[in-house]
């Protein structure tokens, strides 16, 4: 782990001391969560070294620290993508922060466009599995054995599960499927994404896949979920934007919400 992740964390505890459980990414349309977090501080990715700040208008580069639902919590409103820097690690020392702020668990999520006409926009997926189309990877450049990480559980099932039951209990629809990289900026051809369906995704997306190979490299176990914004190219009639995904993020907000304040109860009465 480098030094900017510790370093990172101090400045979070000198701000509000204490240990935290849960991490969180939040993607496009998604940054209010971070609203609800109680007895809180934010700090500007500004002032914590090795931050990148996002280039995203959705994003508000902030670190939000303090409980959510009486749980400890530290969450990344915003995040850095691959397509602002070319970088795949760009993410590294905001997950390391994580890590080292004592999250032993990280819930990431991100506005995703589906590839299943039942997979409505503004509707939830719970991410099982993804595939990487980029053939990026955080840990190009790792020197030593630890960079051929096993990936065959990468969304924790136990955590899977937790969402699931939480989803049922508040009478949420709740689809799960696989969730491919794609780097962007630019969104995907309609021959891409009936090239995506044929390979077995679900939906597809700009980001969360660097984060999750860093979370589980750290030891992190990982949940993530996609709140869909559109379907694919060439599976609906209007041109794709990213004024859309802003607006449909927002409109499926209170679904999502609900979601992640009951998996952070169900986690916080383990």
């Amino acid at each position: 782990m480098s030094g900017f992740g510790r370093e990172c964390a101090e400045i979070v505890r000198a701000a509000r001391p204490g240990s935290y459980r849960i991490g969180m990414i939040l993607g496009s349309g998604l940054g209010t969560l971070a609203d609800e977090v109680e007895d809180a501080v934010r700090i500007s990715y500004n002032k914590l070294p090795e931050f990148p700040v996002s280039t995203v208008t959705s994003h508000s580069s902030e670190l939000v620290a303090g409980t959510l639902c009486g749980v400890p919590v530290a969450i990344l409103s915003g995040r850095a993508h691959y397509y602002e820097s070319g970088n795949p690690s760009v993410m590294r020392t905001p997950v390391e922060t994580l890590k080292e702020l004592g999250c032993d668990i990280l819930l990431a999520t991100n506005a995703a466009g589906s590839l299943r006409q039942e997979v409505t926009p503004g509707s939830p997926m719970l991410i099982s599995d993804h595939i990487n189309w980029s053939g990026l990877n955080p840990l190009i450049g790792e020197e030593d054995e630890s960079r051929f990480l096993d990936m065959s559980a990468a969304y924790d099932a136990d955590l899977r599960d937790t969402m699931k039951k939480v989803a049922r209990e508040t009478g949420e629809d709740v689809a799960e499927g696989v969730y491919m990289w794609f780097s962007g900026p630019s969104f995907e051809t309609p021959a891409e994404i009936r090239m995506a369906r044929g390979l077995g995704a679900d939906a597809v997306g700009m980001s969360t896949v660097p984060e999750v190979i860093m979370a589980r490299f750290l030891g992190m176990r990982v949940a993530a979920m996609s709140i869909i914004t559109n379907y694919g190219a060439g599976m609906q009639a209007t041109a794709l934007s990213h004024d859309e995904t802003k607006s449909v993020a927002l409109t499926g907000m209170d679904r999502m919400k609900q979601l992640v304040r009951g998996f952070v109860k169900e986690i916080g009465n383990e």
